[in-house]
């Protein structure tokens, strides 16, 4: 692997510091599980970025996302699990041997293609290991949120050509809402749509509206 850039030296070289014995208290208490939910704050904000389309607050936003996979780094070298260049090297071979029709001989005529080619060549790499895949709907981030949870258990649904005939519906209130819920986001995929992204779109224009209603009033009352 060739030698990481001056930049990258440098940023792994400042959070050695912060974790050696003359370094920050609160990093020195950090470990793996400390920081998983900084981690996903982080991405939310880079998303905020990148809507907004500011080029300065991405840079800041990955720089931020960067830092949090160069303290697991750390945390995985103190252990001596695994380091920043193991890290880079194990994704670096994966893109590759995912790739074959870049990087070998392989010939795809499309997008669909490409992701099933990829869906196979990971279930051969997972096969006979503990994080073997043998269910088509394997792999969803049980963290994720519920709607974008939806939307990904219904695409490797269609993708495995999975019957999509719906359970029996429940009698109450609550669990019928949860079904409609589920059957808009069916809808949304149907027509080639992100109900999240519909979702937070209305948020965001029902947000709107409902300042510039108090602003209105704030006016008002003064």
């Amino acid at each position: 692997m060739k030698k990481p850039s001056p930049a990258i030296e440098d940023l792994l070289r400042v959070m050695s510091r912060l974790r050696s014995p003359r370094g920050c208290p609160w990093d020195r208490e950090q470990d793996h599980k400390t920081l998983r939910w900084h981690a996903v704050e982080e991405v939310y904000e880079l998303l905020d970025a990148i809507e907004a389309g500011d080029d300065h607050e991405l840079i800041e936003e990955l720089g931020d996302l960067l830092l949090q996979i160069i303290f697991h780094c750390q945390l995985g070298k103190e252990r001596r699990a695994f380091d920043f260049e193991k890290v880079a090297r194990h994704i670096t071979d994966k893109l590759i041997r995912r790739h074959p029709h870049v990087f070998g001989d392989l010939k795809v005529k499309g997008v669909d293609q490409v992701w099933a080619n990829w869906e196979k060549i990971k279930r051969a790499e997972k096969h006979g290991t503990r994080h073997a895949r043998p269910s088509a709907l394997d792999g969803i981030p049980k963290h994720l949120p519920a709607l974008l949870r939806a939307e990904k258990l219904l695409k490797k649904a269609r993708r495995a050509n999975l019957a999509t005939k719906p359970p029996s519906r429940t009698k109450t209130t609550r669990g019928r809402l949860a079904r409609e819920l589920f059957d808009l986001a069916k809808v949304a995929q149907s027509k080639g749509w992100s109900a999240e992204e519909l979702l937070r779109a209305e948020a965001q224009r029902q947000e709107r509206f409902l300042r510039k209603r108090e602003a209105r009033a704030a006016r008002c009352f003064h």
